[in-house]
């Protein structure tokens, strides 16, 4: 592989790490807001309203708990996955800056 398409595979490389970024930090933003509910609805009696839409109802705080608990697990896979998207990215970028100084003071 000449150096070209290394610098341009380190450039699309580059650009997927900055979405991988992006994601993980929006997936970030949505775990804090659903840990802060989930610690509100700890605070609360049962008495629990949820905005659907333009709609605020009447829920069951039980109920509600259990979909923030669900959707908590889900951003954290989702993080995870994420990260692990990162490492792998990280490594990749690595072993090709590596070989291009490699080959560069041949």
């Amino acid at each position: 592989m000449n150096s070209e398409n290394k610098i341009q595979e380190l450039q699309i490389l580059e650009q997927t790490m900055q979405n991988v970024l992006i994601q993980k930090q929006s997936f970030q933003i949505e775990l804090a807001e659903t840990q802060g509910a989930l610690e509100e609805l700890e605070k609360t009696e049962d008495e629990v309203y949820k905005i659907i839409g333009q709609l605020m109802l009447k829920t069951e705080k039980a109920k509600t708990v259990i979909e923030l608990e669900e959707k908590k697990k889900m951003f954290e896979l989702r993080i995870k996955t994420l990260e692990n998207q990162e490492k792998n990215i990280v490594d990749k970028i690595e072993k090709i800056r590596e070989n291009m100084l490699k080959h560069s003071g041949k």
